[in-house]
């Protein structure tokens, strides 16, 4: 049962919000001032709050603002009978989930309050799949502060509460092996096998025994029974890279086994029946190959159920700072260099480059680097040696000032490590200035503090 804080210094509207909000199946907790509400939130923790805007001798917003240092992520809503344009933004620019004028409609209370819970339950989700990912694999970047990632981790999250069939489609090098198991670590699938296969790194003449398995005898060489990775796969789930190169001879035998949850095993009588959640994934558009002829339709609608499209690197930009450092980390622990970061030039260069390996290619890239390194920093001519200027035509001069001014910011909160006092110091100005610029360009100054070694 979700729990909700409602704090207003009239009774009488307490009463009847507790009213409607119980009748929904909600457990509601209320208090007529904000140090009563303070210490409430202290004592445990509520998934929503409802506060009025005027309370007496308190704020609304500041009493928002204390509650957030408590419990961060909790979405609250703001009550209130002075129903301004301004106070609305001020709210919601503070950190307000929703804004309420009173009178307000039942059912609009009702709805908001819905969809703040929901947002918090799926903001849950997605920590929790980065504590996932970060125990399990040490890789703390899978997601990061771009939206197009978040916006992914939900789909994951949602996708992991079935067993439907999952399409993982994104160019070479963006993480869909990475994401297929994210999602299988989600899911209540957790405890069993992750088995994963790549069809353009087997040759077809093998795939079949690989994928099925075979009875002793079934041909020359078998000379033992062999378990199939569709077996090995049982009570888990099974991740089919590169699903477009595979032949069509045995894309009609997988399609088989996605139907009707059996198969026979080279050489037997019998079927096998599996129980396994079954991903697939291609950098291809499948769409277009259907249209070729190269693959087949029946088998593109039975895995096309939940589709998950990854961005390439180029259009999450905002990310290749971290991940650079993430990767500069990893190298350097490895290689037991003391190297402590990124000229601004360096990440500058890292910025403008493509990237058509995408995450892949740039680690691959951190990696030379650290191993070539003989300084403590990685400088531009360090980081793709071999990379020439970029070919096109020229930008318009105002998305040339925009990339360079928030390239700029970039380079000068990597370079101060997130301190945006030093930051604003080195760019000569106000601190003040310096933060409507990094929200202009959303970015947040916090994350790229360095970490205490």
């Amino acid at each position: 049962m979700e729990k909700i804080l409602v704090v207003d210094d009239d009774p009488s509207i307490l009463k009847v919000i507790r009213m409607r909000l119980e009748a929904e199946g909600y457990r509601v907790t209320t208090a007529i001032e904000a140090k009563k509400a303070l210490a409430l939130a202290a004592e445990k923790s509520f998934d929503a709050a409802l506060l009025d805007l005027k309370l007496k001798g308190e704020n609304g917003i500041c009493l928002m603002q204390d509650l957030h240092q408590i419990h961060p992520e909790m979405p609250v809503i703001i009550l209130t009978a002075y129903g301004t344009i301004k106070s609305a933004v001020e709210a919601i620019k503070k950190g307000a989930y929703s804004y309420l004028t009173k009178p307000f409609d039942h059912e609009e209370l009702l709805m908001q309050t819905r969809n703040g819970l929901e947002r918090s339950r799926l903001t849950k989700e997605v920590k929790n799949l980065k504590n996932i990912v970060k125990e399990r694999y040490g890789f703390e970047n899978i997601i990061t502060k771009s939206k197009k990632m978040e916006a992914i981790l939900d789909q994951v999250a949602h996708a992991a509460e079935s067993d439907a069939n999952v399409f993982i489609e994104g160019e070479s090098g963006t993480g869909k092996e990475l994401i297929a198991r994210t999602l299988h670590l989600a899911s209540a699938r957790r405890d069993g096998p992750f088995v994963a296969i790549n069809c353009a790194a087997i040759p077809e003449t093998l795939l079949e025994s690989e994928l099925f398995g075979y009875q002793k005898g079934a041909f020359t060489d078998a000379a033992r029974n062999k378990k199939g990775l569709f077996l090995q796969a049982h009570q888990g789930t099974f991740f089919l890279d590169e699903i477009s190169e595979m032949a069509q001879s045995m894309q009609a035998k997988y399609l088989r086994v996605l139907q009707e949850k059996e198969f026979y095993p080279i050489g037997a009588q019998k079927t096998i029946h599996v129980d396994t959640r079954f991903i697939a994934s291609s950098n291809r558009n499948l769409e277009a190959e259907v249209e070729k002829g190269a693959f087949r339709e029946d088998l593109f609608y039975r895995i096309h159920v939940i589709v998950i499209q990854l961005p390439p690197l180029r259009q999450r930009k905002d990310d290749i700072p971290l991940l650079a450092n993430y990767f500069l980390n990893k190298y350097a622990r490895e290689t037991q260099k003391d190297i402590t970061g990124f000229t601004p030039s360096a990440i500058q260069k890292l910025m403008l480059h493509d990237w058509p390996g995408n995450v892949r290619e740039l680690e691959n890239a951190v990696e030379c680097a650290v191993a070539l390194a003989s300084r403590n920093i990685i400088s531009e001519d360090a980081i793709l040696p071999d990379q020439l200027p970029p070919e096109g035509g020229l930008p318009s001069l105002k998305d040339a000032k925009e990339d360079f001014e928030k390239n700029y910011l970039i380079q000068l909160i990597e370079l101060t490590h997130g301190n945006v006092s030093q930051a604003a110091k080195l760019a000569g100005k106000y601190r003040a200035d310096l933060y409507q610029l990094l929200k202009k360009y959303d970015i947040t100054a916090s994350e790229y503090r360095r970490p205490p070694r």
